[in-house]
């Protein structure tokens, strides 16, 4: 069957590649052509033949965005319980007291990820990276999202713990730890030759602090055997900052250098506690040019850790410094451009720089810079030749308007709302603001019953054997209802009293 073109006619805006100059660049006006999942032509009139035609006068017209790090199938049943948790004893950090406080089942797990799969569709992503614990049709539902999907299942060979809230220990079952990365392995290949040929993998110790020296090296020894990215959780704690120290005299950083899974291969979920971050009060600055030097990526997650009071020191640094820089949502709500626009004020918050960083290094990020943490040179930019992964965003919708400049616009004042129809692989996955392969309103109830099992088991897992409301109660007290007043006596008037007697 040969593949159809679609052509998006006088496009309001565009933000094409520029290949030369390595940028995106805005057009006004011209035509967007796609045949099947490649891009025909950027600009300009388009003049071949065509099946389908799109009026695109009031569209910008922009590529896909690449999410380098989302955790769909367990952030999402969160919502109203980790919004404002955080622990003291841990520098802030809400992972060793509360991160495991909830035990999802597979079903949660689904709806969980049926519900995330459609925010970030609905906020522009057409890439995702998505790490998680596997569980049954976890690739099926990628699939069926439409999403270009990089399974990235988890495996570690210990966990950490705390006994008493303020201090955190390990343990390690290095036996298990081979036989999830073996799953993991499986999963990987599955992925890469699923039917939809939209699917991929990423190997991903889970963190740095849990994976063993020889887990850690024969991660990176099956990824490079594969020509597959590699992702792991490294510096986004000072507990892990200071317990790699300790085990081995490095920093995180320098460990995984050490360790020879520094590259371009390698995906650093946060790295935000390296050794120029104040928090950690360390006196060499050696880290950013590690991974300047080693070409790797960063995946910059601010929503999580900003409610923390956590932030990296800062966007704009790395940046200078030569760090390929990527954007991930990481937990709820899975909406990218929210995730963007938090980028940009957290770092020139932290920076003390209203130019550090701008929407152009962001926008950067979300498209380009994580394309290429993936070893993908398609995606994340809109050229003749790369994939037909493309978002029309409403110019009329009023918190658009005016359009001075729609990039902006998006950002910084309408958000998501205005995106209105996506395209991946040149299949049309959203269509008016809706997604076109899920049920999300199902899914959400689903994900309130799954909350609702999980929430009742919290004390199971909780140090101090703590009940949900306890460890993590409501934002407000809840009033206390009066006790009914008591039913008033009706009155007899006199004259009734008189005549009565």
């Amino acid at each position: 069957m040969q593949a159809e073109t679609t052509v998006l006619r006088d496009c309001g805006w565009i933000i094409s590649w520029n290949a030369a100059e390595e940028r995106h660049e805005y057009m006004q006006g011209g035509d967007l052509a796609f045949r099947g999942d490649r891009v025909l032509q950027v600009g300009g009139r388009y003049e071949g033949p065509f099946e389908h035609e799109v009026d695109a006068r009031a569209r910008m017209v922009m590529p896909g965005f690449v999410d380098l790090h989302a955790h769909p199938t367990f952030e999402t049943m969160l919502k109203g319980y980790t919004d404002e948790v955080g622990s003291p004893n841990f520098y802030q950090s809400s992972l060793y007291e509360f991160l495991f406080l909830f035990e999802l089942d597979e079903e949660g797990m689904r709806a969980s990820n049926e519900v995330a799969l459609s925010e970030l569709l609905l906020s522009g992503v057409t890439t995702l990276c998505d790490i998680s614990v596997p569980h049954e049709g976890w690739l099926d539902m990628m699939a069926q999202s439409g999403i270009r999907g990089f399974a990235a299942p988890m495996f570690r060979s210990g966990r950490w713990f705390t006994r008493n809230g303020h201090s955190v220990e390990y343990a390690f079952d290095e036996p298990q730890g081979r036989a999830r990365l073996e799953t993991a392995l499986s999963v990987v290949d599955a992925a890469r030759a699923h039917p939809s040929g939209r699917l991929d993998g990423v190997i991903s110790p889970a963190q740095i602090d849990t994976c063993s020296e020889g887990l850690l090296r024969d991660a990176a020894a099956e990824a490079r055997a594969r020509n597959m990215p590699l992702q792991i959780h490294a510096s986004q704690s000072v507990v892990e900052f200071n317990e790699i120290m300790r085990r081995h005299g490095r920093t995180p950083a320098g460990w995984l250098g050490e360790l020879g899974l520094l590259g371009p291969d390698l995906t650093i979920g946060h790295g935000i506690f390296m050794d120029h971050h104040d928090w950690v009060a360390w006196g060499a600055r050696n880290d950013l040019g590690l991974l300047a030097e080693s070409g790797t990526t960063v995946a910059h997650c601010p929503t999580v850790f900003v409610r923390r009071g956590i932030s990296l020191r800062h966007f704009a640094e790395y940046r200078a410094a030569g760090v390929n820089m990527g954007l991930g949502t990481d937990t709820f709500p899975h909406n990218f451009v929210e995730e963007m626009r938090n980028a940009i004020y957290v770092g020139r918050t932290v920076s003390g720089n209203s130019k550090g960083p701008t929407a152009q290094m962001i926008f950067e990020a979300a498209t380009v810079g994580g394309a290429k943490a993936l070893g993908r040179d398609d995606i994340g930019r809109l050229a003749p030749g790369a994939k037909a992964d493309i978002v029309l965003v409403d110019l009329m919708h009023p918190a658009m308007r005016p359009v001075r400049d729609p990039l902006r616009s998006l950002v910084f004042s309408a958000g998501e709302r205005p995106i209105r129809d996506v395209y991946i692989d040149g299949r049309q996955v959203v269509a008016g603001g809706r997604v076109l392969g899920l049920d999300r309103e199902a899914a959400l109830a689903r994900v309130e019953e799954a909350q609702a099992r999980s929430a009742a088991q919290v004390h199971k897992h909780d140090w101090a054997g703590r009940p949900a409301d306890e460890v993590m109660p409501h934002a407000l007290p809840f009033a206390r209802v009066p006790a009914p007043a008591p039913a008033p006596v009706p009155e007899v008037a006199s004259g009734a009293a008189e005549a009565e007697a």
